[in-house]
């Protein structure tokens, strides 16, 4: 099994406190999604931050407009510096997001690293090559831009 890596980082010009409540809510994971995907959380969430064991439940379009069932579970909270959530059922072979949070010189550095599989052997690997590694950069371009606009950046 090929397991790629996605690492972004990012600086906004907010304190620790803010980010880890924004982005510990899964409820704003469809704020930062793109529309196309058609992300739709199905868990009851209530509005609480994330913890050790949550199960999250959504459905989501990752290609060609297929919608499907997209289980997480969040693996390990280290409020507010880090968390994980790992794929249980969806489209990938594997799929573990580490959300990490540091305090910097006006504001935060956000870091998500993201470790990927995907299944079908080659034609997974040829499938990365066309089609997945761009789409996920274009998702995290998004996320990008998005979070510019809600918060700002760091000059």
């Amino acid at each position: 099994m090929k397991v790629y890596t996605l690492r972004r980082e990012q600086r906004l010009p907010i304190n620790l406190e803010v980010a880890w409540a924004f982005f510990s809510s899964a409820g704003n994971l469809a704020k930062i999604t793109p529309p196309e995907m058609g992300f739709t959380i199905v868990s009851a969430l209530n509005e609480e931050p994330v913890y050790s064991g949550m199960l999250i439940e959504y459905r989501v379009k990752p290609l060609l407009g297929i919608s499907m069932k997209w289980v997480t579970e969040i693996t390990g909270v280290d409020a507010p510096q880090v968390f994980t959530d790992r794929q249980l059922k969806g489209p990938y072979t594997l799929w573990e997001h580490t959300h990490r949070f540091k305090s910097v010189n006006g504001g935060v550095e956000m870091t998500d690293e993201v470790k990927y599989a995907l299944p079908l052997g080659w034609l997974g690997r040829i499938a990365h090559e066309l089609v997945v590694k761009s789409k996920l950069k274009q998702i995290f371009d998004f996320r990008t831009e998005t979070l510019k606009k809600f918060f700002g950046e760091i000059k």
